[in-house]
């Protein structure tokens, strides 16, 4: 346990999430790994959730408390949570406060008097007259970081009054070696999804959702189907209420024997080696962690151009515009026909290591010259 007077001396960072649940599990890991080998300390609060040893281990934390909400309790004023964390600062040595999205930022902002650092994960978050008013009432403590350029550019559309370097980008990224690492070898990834080593797979990983528009992804690999391997197969990995809807275009396009849906799969990124191309139809994707775990399995990628999806294949994948089933099925046909070269595949992994990794997000956060001084007041 840590002492009182260390709590008074050691510099900490508060860090509030509002769950624990895919993906702010590892988003919580990410920002808490930021302060590896550094002065600072880390406290993760997780509003809702129940305790686990297995999610705190995962949040790489110097200390993580679980404060154990249900979801309906943190609608509303929030007062016993705001006075939960209002304790929580005057027991620590706090100079900052790191908060994912607008409840957390909220809360932190009446519960303390800290400089707050507000990760923002998704468009939209200011399209209602309240959270501008909140942030603008806030505004000389907080700093608004995006998960991409495209969040961003929105979030300065409705603040525009704000300077820029009070809102900023600052990528989402993993651990590549070790997402590398767990990454399944074809053979062994292919027997535990129930695929054939002679297909010629398209995979796609993610919620089977009208965000994720998966009937461009289906209409665009029918269109290409003629001109591709005789063995093609799209694989769709993920649930939701799309289901039954997709699995009835399906039929209608008389491709139900080149369509799979897997469904839910724990850990599905260590499958990505199961496919020889990876697809995301996406409108407006904030950012699209699956997008780094293809680049992690040196896949070839195929991407909507619009959102963060974009900024991340750029120049190492290939861009269609949302909806256009030719432009996708064209794309489809150029990759069965051209073999990802040892030069494409290592084009992928620089990217991937110089813009989206643990290292380079590191390096650019401490050398960001406001959260330096954020950090250092």
């Amino acid at each position: 346990m840590t002492s009182i007077e260390n709590t008074k001396q050691t510099p900490y960072i508060l860090h509030i999430c509002h769950s624990y649940y895919d993906p702010f599990l590892d988003c919580a890991r990410q920002y808490a790994v930021l302060f590896k080998d550094t002065p600072y300390k880390v406290i993760t609060v997780f509003l809702s959730g129940e305790p686990d040893p297995l999610v705190a281990e995962k949040a790489c934390s110097d200390e993580v408390i679980f404060l154990n909400y249900k979801s309906k309790q943190l609608s509303g004023l929030k007062l016993g949570i705001i006075r939960k964390i209002h304790q929580l600062a005057k027991q620590y040595n706090f100079v900052a406060c790191i908060a994912h999205r607008a409840k957390p930022t909220y809360i932190a902002a009446l519960a303390t008097h800290l400089p707050i650092l507000s990760i923002r994960h998704s468009f939209g978050d200011f399209d209602r007259p309240g959270r501008r008013f909140l942030v603008n009432f806030f505004k000389s403590r907080l700093t608004l970081l995006a998960v991409s350029n495209a969040v961003r550019d929105e979030i300065r559309g409705h603040l525009p009054d704000w300077p820029e370097e009070k809102i900023q980008t600052l990528y989402n990224r993993i651990d590549v070696e070790l997402v590398q690492s767990e990454l399944l070898p074809k053979p062994e990834a292919r027997a535990k999804l129930n695929l054939s080593m002679d297909d010629w797979i398209v995979g796609s990983v993610g919620r089977i959702h009208p965000d994720k528009d998966p009937q461009t992804l289906i209409r665009g690999f029918a269109k290409a189907l003629p001109s591709l391997p005789e063995n093609a197969k799209l694989c769709l990995i993920g649930k939701g209420k799309l289901e039954a809807e997709l699995k009835t275009l399906v039929l209608a396009l008389d491709i139900d024997n080149h369509v799979l849906f897997l469904g839910s799969v724990a850990e599905a990124r260590r499958y990505f080696k199961a496919f020889d191309v990876f697809a995301l139809s996406s409108d407006r994707e904030p950012f699209g962690m699956v997008l780094l775990e293809a680049m992690a399995a040196d896949l070839p990628i195929i991407c909507t151009d619009c959102g963060g999806g974009a900024e991340i294949i750029d120049g190492i994948g290939q861009l269609f515009k949302f909806r256009d089933i030719d432009a996708l099925s064209d794309a489809l046909i150029k990759t069965a026909n051209v073999e990802t070269s040892i030069a494409n595949k290592q084009a992928i992994n620089s990217r991937l290591e110089t813009l989206f990794s643990d290292s380079a997000v590191k390096q650019a956060f401490w050398s960001n010259s406001r959260i330096s001084r954020l950090l250092n007041a």
